[in-house]
């Protein structure tokens, strides 16, 4: 299967309706006709199972099928039935054999011509710079040369990039490695590390287990040739887990093999927690470690006004930064199965994650990829998100007439279960009420007042499951209302019309980023360092935060006010791994960037939704009709 192929399927996976030939064109940069063929191959390859469905509506994915077809087709066949699988089996005949492979001998094996072997080979060694390996040629004879260490990264490493984007399947690994064990071998590993006080990242657990599965299938394939000069011995955790290896799977790894699966679960599976005395100290964070984190989180803080000074968020920040580093420093980065809904869903704590690994990269002179940005992101929006204060609270008055103490009881049953909606700012005990001078966004009354008003609740003096009903919706309403609101108005004033652009064409991200960014200057809004910070913070990490919007911007708030240049497409242009219809230039500034954090993700979640899009971008024919249709769009 093809690359865009499979990114048509991964489209139509996430998209709950039907879409057309017209948009899956647009979004793999082919004609209609080209994703006509792709429907084409990929029913042939799935039959007799129907997993794209055609209709007068366009495709849709048939997701049992879909399913069914990705269990059942084989992960890889041992014949020369594509490059892709022949690259494949190359690779693990060269890692798995100590005396080399016969050219000509390969060829008749796989039933291939000489010469198709020695293009394979070419792609061999394409994949070997980094790697610590190299092919050595005698005459006929290749052989592989370098670690064992580094012969198992590049098995994972290929495995990794052939397995379904984001989260690395266990039931593939137990396939490809035929290993049924794995799936109780994680349990009592992660009972095991549990039962030490750590916290486990699930997202990095299958990844160890690759390597568990490659090191196990390779040490199974030929005797252990004894301990390596200078081994490490192994500690606490690594005899743990030789203990569960030899257990599950009836192999004994020497030290450098547990060493390394100990240093990978440090690296990506788990760090000190629970009731680990200095779980997150400074006996576990290094000091220097900790010093950098502390900077370059005070400085986030300072530039996205959020508050991130706790220590034992910096700390265990600290202690996955040090892993982070360790990673990048092998360029064996972590994959995250949750990048995208993260840069869609919680766009500004993306770009402080995005603030902080820039920093991170300038510090220790390393790479910070996507998925690694979004690790960050999880750790800051973890915190923030127990940090978060409760909304605010919706006023009310109650007003119920004294007689005895039903008033009371009243007032104390409704704060009993309304806390968490609500705040109690009066009580009215007269049954005169000066209904007019009644100051709180909803009133709830026992009484009926003279005219009946939306913010007036009629209940009982016994308050009922009913009326605790009608008054958690009202104060929704209330809450709702008021957010949007101020969204409302605070989003208006980032536009203006002369930053607006209609159907506007550029070749590049870049050039879009300076056509845009030069009407901001002509305004005196920016200055033109702006605009090359917006292209360095571009290849750093794409800003398409969805399929259809990309949002360029500079991490420095220099601007004189914030605000948006915009340009609005029929057609997209490419932009990272995606296309976009819609582009916007954001500028930042110090004093404009609290109001504008409020709206921004509500600014983004517009071009999460594909109908929303395409009304947006029909509607959109100049300026003012864009501005009433991004904010019904908000507002609904």
């Amino acid at each position: 299967m093809s690359d865009k192929q499979a990114r048509m399927l991964d489209y139509l996976l996430r998209s709950p309706s039907w879409v057309t030939a017209g948009e899956l064109a647009d979004y793999l940069g082919v004609t209609p006709r080209s994703v006509r063929s792709y429907v084409t191959s990929v029913k042939t390859a799935a039959d007799p199972l129907e997993v794209v469905e055609s209709g007068p509506a366009g495709y849709r994915l048939n997701r049992e099928a879909y399913a069914a077809f990705r269990t059942a087709r084989p992960r890889r066949q041992t014949g020369a039935d594509t490059p892709q699988n022949r690259l494949y089996q190359l690779v693990r005949r060269l890692t798995d054999s100590t005396d080399g492979l016969d050219v000509y001998e390969l060829a008749a094996d796989v039933f291939v011509s000489d010469s198709t072997v020695e293009a394979d080979l070419s792609r061999v060694r394409a994949l070997l710079p980094d790697t610590g390996l190299s092919l050595s040629r005698h005459g006929s004879l290749v052989t592989l040369v370098g670690s064992e260490t580094d012969r198992r990264r590049l098995l994972s490493r290929m495995f990794r990039e052939e397995s379904t984007r984001g989260f690395l399947e266990l039931a593939a690994i137990q396939k490809e490695f035929a290993s049924d064990s794995l799936g109780a071998f994680k349990t009592d590993l992660i009972a095991m590390l549990d039962a030490r006080g750590y916290f486990v990242n699930e997202y990095g657990t299958n990844n160890v287990l690759l390597h568990v599965a490659i090191a196990v299938d390779r040490v199974s394939k030929r005797a252990v040739t004894g301990t390596a000069a200078g081994a490490p011995v192994a500690d606490d955790l690594g005899i743990a887990v030789a203990a569960l290896i030899e257990t599950h799977f009836g192999v004994a790894l020497d030290p450098v093999d547990l060493a390394y699966l100990v240093l990978l679960l440090q690296t990506r599976v788990v760090t000190p927690g629970h009731d680990q005395a200095d779980a997150v100290g400074d006996t576990v964070a290094r000091a220097d470690d900790l010093s950098v984190v502390r900077r370059i989180v005070a400085q986030a803080s300072e530039e996205y006004l959020v508050d991130l000074a706790d220590d034992d968020f910096i700390a265990r920040l600290t202690l996955h930064v040090r892993n982070l580093i360790d990673r990048a420093q092998v360029q064996d980065y972590s994959r995250n199965p949750l990048t995208r809904s993260i840069k869609t869903s919680y766009p500004m704590i993306y770009e402080l994650a995005v603030y902080i690994a820039s920093e991170l990269q300038r510090e220790e002179q390393i790479r910070i990829n996507d998925d690694e940005i979004a690790y960050i992101a999880m750790h800051v929006g973890s915190h923030l998100e127990q940090r978060s204060r409760t909304e605010e609270l919706v006023t009310c008055v109650i007003v119920c007439p004294n007689y005895y103490t039903m008033h009371v009881q009243l007032r104390q049953r409704i704060e009993r279960l309304l806390s968490d909606d609500l705040i109690v700012v009066a009580q009215i005990t007269r049954s005169d009420v000066q209904w007019d001078e009644l100051r709180a966004d909803l009133v709830l009354t026992t009484i009926e007042p003279p005219v009946p008003t939306d913010g007036v609740i009629v209940i009982q003096p016994f308050l009922t499951e009913g009326d605790v009903h009608r008054i958690r919706e009202a104060a929704i309403r209330v809450r709702r209302s008021r957010r949007r609101a101020q969204i409302k108005g605070d989003l208006l004033q980032f536009f203006d019309e002369s930053l607006y652009l209609r159907n506007f064409s550029a070749p590049t991200e870049e050039a879009m980023i300076r056509e845009l960014g030069g009407r901001m200057v002509a305004r005196g809004l920016i200055d033109p360092s702006y605009v090359d910070g917006a292209i360095e913070r571009e290849r750093m990490s794409s800003t398409a935060f969805t399929d259809h919007l990309a949002v360029p911007h500079a991490m420095a708030m220099t601007a004189q006010q914030t605000s948006i240049a915009i340009a609005v497409n029929d057609s997209a242009m490419a932009w990272g791994d995606s296309r976009v219809n819609v582009v916007a230039l954001i500028a930042f500034s110090a004093a404009g960037r609290a109001s504008f954090q409020s709206v921004f993700d509500q600014f983004v979640e517009v071009f999460t939704e594909r109908a929303d899009v395409q009304r947006l971008i029909k509607r959109s024919v100049d300026f003012p009709s864009f501005i009433d249709e991004l904010v019904h769009l908000i507002d609904q």
